[in-house]
C-alpha cells in the first residue's frame, strides 16, 4: 500500500524538521533522567523509558488517525468531496514546508513542561504529552497524513497509516538514543540540510496531494506494485 510507504516517509521527515531534530539529545538526557555528558560516557544506555517515551506519542498520533478516519467514514457519502478537500488540505500543507506559503498558526511549538518520574508509565504519559506538544510544530506533515487517513474506507487502515507514521518518527529517535555518541556529530553536520530536507518532503506531500486531489493515488500504487511485486504482502 503506497500511503504506508508515505506515512512512514512523513515521520522520519518529522523527526529531521527544524523544531524536533536539535532538541532530540534534551528529550533522551530528559527521558533517561541522565545528563548529556553522562550519557556520552555511557557504554550501554537504557532504551527502556525511551522506547516508552515513543509508546506515549504513538498512541497520541495513532488516535488522531482513528478520529480522522472515523470521521471519515461518517461523512463517507461526500466522499468526491471529502477526496477533494483532503487533496488541498495536503497541497496547502506541503506549500507551507515548502517555504512558497506561510501559515503563521503552524510556525510554533507548544512547550510541555512536566517533572522527571522513575514510574514506569512516566515516559509514556510524558511522551504522549509531547505528542501534543509537538503537533503545532509538526502540524503541517502529521495534517497531511491524517487527512489521507480521513479518505481511508475503514479505521483498522486510519490506524495503520498513524502507526506507520509513528514507526518512522520513533525508529530514528530510538535509534539516536542508542548510538547517542554518533547521533550528535550527525545532528552537528546534518542541521545545514535540514531546509533541502523539508523541502523535499513537502514536495512530496505537494505531488501526494495532487495525486489524491486528481483520484490517481491507487493507480500510482498499482504501477509501484507491479514492478517491486515484493511489496505486495504489505497491501
Amino acid at each position: 500500500m503506497i500511503e504506508l510507504f508515505i506515512s512512514f516517509g512523513a515521520g522520519l521527515i518529522s523527526f529531521l524538521s527544524p523544531c524536533v531534530l536539535p532538541l532530540i539529545p534534551g528529550y533522551i538526557s530528559y527521558i533517561s533522567g541522565s545528563s548529556l555528558n553522562e550519557l556520552v560516557e555511557k557504554k550501554n544506555i537504557n532504551l527502556f523509558p525511551i522506547i516508552l517515551f515513543t509508546v506515549g506519542f504513538s498512541i497520541v498520533f495513532i488516535i488522531f488517525g482513528a478520529a480522522s478516519t472515523f470521521l471519515g467514514q461518517l461523512l463517507l457519502q461526500n466522499s468526491f468531496e471529502l477526496r477533494i478537500i483532503a487533496g488541498v488540505i495536503i497541497i496547502i500543507f506541503s506549500l507551507h514546508i515548502i517555504g512558497i506559503i506561510n501559515l503563521k498558526f503552524l510556525n510554533y511549538e507548544k512547550r510541555i513542561h512536566t517533572s522527571t518520574n522513575k514510574n514506569l508509565f512516566s515516559p509514556v504519559v510524558i511522551g504522549a504529552a509531547f505528542g501534543f506538544g509537538w503537533t503545532p510544530c509538526i502540524g503541517p506533515i502529521l495534517g497531511s497524513i491524517l487527512a489521507l487517513a480521513a479518505t481511508e474506507d475503514s479505521l483498522n487502515k486510519g490506524i495503520l497509516l498513524l502507526f506507520f507514521y509513528s514507526l518512522g518518527l520513533a525508529i530514528p529517535f530510538i535509534l539516536s538514543g542508542y548510538l547517542i555518541q554518533k547521533f550528535l556529530i550527525f545532528s552537528k553536520n546534518f542541521k545545514k540540510n535540514i531546509s533541502l530536507v523539508s523541502k523535499i518532503g513537502g514536495l512530496i506531500l505537494l505531488i501526494t496531494g495532487i495525486l489524491i486531489l486528481t483520484n490517481q493515488l491507487q493507480i500510482l500504487g498499482f504501477y509501484i506494485l507491479e514492478y517491486l511485486p515484493f511489496l505486495q504482502k504489505f497491501g
